[in-house]
């Protein structure tokens, strides 16, 4: 039986964290080496990841290095940018190529809400994935879903050919009203549809909580890790059968497959004390951001939205006494990028957005805390 932890290739290891190309092989060799030997197969790349470069750095350090019947590979087509019915065939072909194989295990029609769903409507998407499938380069078919339980209801009511479907689910937008992971976890479930799990841990958001928050969970389980609680959360609903984790570093895999080895659903216990947790960081979040980085891309000002976020979310935190180390870092990636105050409200981003975040106006209160600051003199 697979193991229902999953290979995230969104958060490969990088020499440069500004360049989302400057892959770490050495490390990223050893993380899917690690990986496979702990006895977990499954890896979930796409055509858009690293700058389209994720496919290729997974043929490099897993399709060349491993026999092919050691692992499960699964990718992505964006309908996002097809701009006619033909880019399908030559972006497959590509993907092939790219990933080194000659089929994918698992393939998904990419970051489907309602634009998307409209293109791939318009250029039978679906079609053309289920002829791969019949050809017998494709194993599975699935969907990967940001947007309402109502549209997601809509798309397999209208496609039963589908053999499961990736939502986002974690325990900080179980009930969010934006995100309502609850709501299309049921309909994926009236659907009998099997359950892939993206962003467990949220972009990292909940690999780290606040200080009230950890001194809960390690309360009751100092052994556990904090990001454990997350992807175990996931893990325990019924119909799930992976749970993938964008792993950057060794001690993420050595930490994810020490307890999903040999998985234990959570306890009631353990509910009661997440449903606290989750008190506690909306109350510290500014915006809930996963650093999926989609935003980035069309962006005519080129400004670092993610990475302006993340130090916006720090400089709000309680545990922040001042601002200068976050302004030093927001200084830093200024120099390269646009402000946050350089937003022209074109709002490319926010149709992006997989989170449905109202991101100029985050923007703007990123600007004001940030624009107007300089830096101390002695």
């Amino acid at each position: 039986m697979q193991k229902k932890l999953g290979f995230g290739c969104m958060r490969l290891p990088l020499l440069d964290k500004n360049d989302q190309t400057s892959f770490d092989t050495e490390t990223l060799n050893k993380m899917v080496d690690t990986f496979l030997e702990r006895g977990f197969t499954y890896f979930d790349t796409a055509y858009v990841y690293h700058s389209s470069k994720s496919e290729v750095a997974m043929r490099e350090a897993l399709v060349k290095r491993h026999r092919r019947d050691e692992f499960a590979f699964a990718t992505k087509l964006p309908p996002r940018v097809l701009k006619a019915a033909e880019d399908q065939e030559r972006i497959f072909n590509e993907q092939l190529e790219k990933c080194g194989v000659e089929f994918f295990d698992y393939y998904l029609i990419h970051n489907l809400g309602v634009s998307a769903y409209r293109q791939a409507c318009k250029y039978d998407t679906f079609g053309f994935a289920l002829n791969k499938k019949k050809e017998g380069k494709i194993k599975n078919l699935g969907i990967s879903f940001h947007d309402t339980p109502e549209l997601l209801d809509e798309i397999l009511t209208a496609h039963p050919e589908l053999d499961f479907v990736q939502l986002q689910i974690n325990y900080i937008d179980w009930e969010n009203p934006g995100i309502q992971s609850r709501r299309c976890y049921e309909a994926a479930r009236k659907h009998h549809m099997p359950i892939i799990v993206m962003e467990p841990c949220k972009g990292g958001n909940l690999a780290e909580v606040p200080e009230k928050a950890e001194e809960l969970m390690k309360a009751y389980n100092p052994a556990s890790s904090i990001p454990s609680w997350a992807l175990r959360f996931a893990a325990s609903q019924e119909g799930v059968i992976m749970v993938l984790s964008g792993m950057s570093t060794p001690e993420q895999v050595l930490d994810n497959t020490s307890y999903m080895t040999d998985f234990k659903p959570l306890n009631e216990e353990e509910y009661r004390i997440i449903n606290q947790v989750i008190d506690i960081i909306n109350e510290n979040t500014a915006v809930p951001c996963t650093t999926c980085r989609y935003c980035e891309a069309g962006c005519p000002q080129n400004i670092a939205i993610p990475d302006y976020f993340a130090l916006y979310n720090s400089a709000k935190r309680a545990i922040c006494d001042n601002l200068s180390s976050q302004f030093v870092y927001y200084l830093n990636l200024a120099s390269t990028h646009g402000k946050a105050g350089d937003c022209t409200g074109c709002k490319q981003c926010e149709k992006a957005c997989p989170q449905h975040l109202k991101i100029t106006e985050h923007l703007k209160d990123v600007s004001k805390t940030f624009d107007g600051l300089s830096l101390p003199t002695k």
